[in-house]
């Protein structure tokens, strides 16, 4: 038995999930009759992260956006996962808007999380660690305790807990 316990907080996306929904979303735009013969379409770069999302206006933009997010939610993605620009006007009249996909805890997300940790006054050492958070303690509580406040909080990010032994 390993005298010290500990797990990771990571935030990763599944990648099939999301090719798998977003493959699905573009079915559904290509069949919906409110789509039909406009330039509504989803497409995304997964060596950059990007989703760009097009539409004639606003309302078909949002529309577009908005079937995204429910094929997101429905195949377990987080729809906090992306980082959505505002939209933008394109030369054609139609409109634009793009997202990133937030892969790994930036070096400031580590640190709001480890000071979460370090508030709540268990004895764990949270430590950085790359794009996670290694968390270790002697107690199984504490880290119950420490995912259960984690999960509370809102960090703009999924967060996962991984390799919790």
């Amino acid at each position: 038995m390993p005298q010290d316990h500990c797990f990771d907080v990571v935030s990763k996306v599944n990648l099939q999930e999301l090719r798998n929904a977003l493959q699905q979303a573009e079915k559904e735009i290509g069949t919906r009759f409110d789509f039909r013969g406009t330039s509504a379409s989803v497409e995304f770069d997964e060596a950059g992260g990007t989703l760009k999302v097009t539409g004639d206006h606003e309302a078909q933009l949002n529309s577009v956006v908005e079937v995204v997010e429910t094929k997101l939610a429905k195949r377990g993605v987080p729809v906090r996962a992306f980082a959505w620009q505002k939209s933008e006007q394109l030369p054609s009249g139609g409109m634009k808007r793009a997202a990133t996909l937030q892969q790994g805890l930036s070096s400031e997300k580590s640190r709001e999380v480890v000071k979460v940790i370090k508030d709540l006054g268990v004895k764990v050492q949270p430590r950085i660690d790359g794009d996670a958070v290694r968390v270790a303690g002697k107690q199984l509580d504490d880290l119950q305790v420490v995912i259960q406040r984690l999960k509370s909080q809102d960090f703009g990010v999924p967060l996962q807990f991984e390799n919790y032994r």
